[in-house]
């Protein structure tokens, strides 16, 4: 029986963590993934995935590649790629992220804005979809 070695240089994804009962003040910044099991209160900026676990709490601005939300967040909240928000989630925040997903349960209280995320000015006006009914097959 041979045993496998571990690879020289190669690393398991890092996930940086916050628990339970800790709280952290001012700007948070990761070039990887983060759980967030505390309380928060600023900016949280995350080059990864923002994870907000059912006891974590965020009092300020997120800014993340993505993020699943099942706590509670206050604020402003940009996601690059997909924004998940859990069904025990309790958001209170304005949103922009280029795909959102809500479950069942979730409590949401602010503004979205969905689409590519490219800077927009708030000049511009945006155009309403059309929407074309769909005939019936009696008809």
């Amino acid at each position: 029986m041979s045993k496998t070695q571990p690879q020289i240089g190669t690393q398991a994804p890092q996930i940086n963590m916050i628990g339970e009962g800790t709280v952290v003040e001012g700007t948070l910044k990761a070039q990887s993934d983060i759980r967030i099991r505390g309380s928060v209160i600023g900016k949280i900026r995350v080059e990864g995935k923002a994870i907000i676990a059912q006891e974590g709490d965020v009092n300020g601005d997120l800014f993340a590649t993505n993020a699943d939300i099942s706590g509670s967040v206050q604020g402003q909240i940009q996601i690059s790629e997909t924004l998940v928000l859990k069904s025990t989630a309790r958001v209170n925040a304005d949103i922009k992220t280029a795909r959102l997903v809500v479950e069942e349960g979730a409590v949401f209280d602010g503004k979205c804005e969905m689409g590519q995320m490219t800077s927009v000015k708030r000049d511009d006006k945006k155009q309403a979809a059309q929407v074309t009914p769909l005939k019936s097959a009696s008809a």
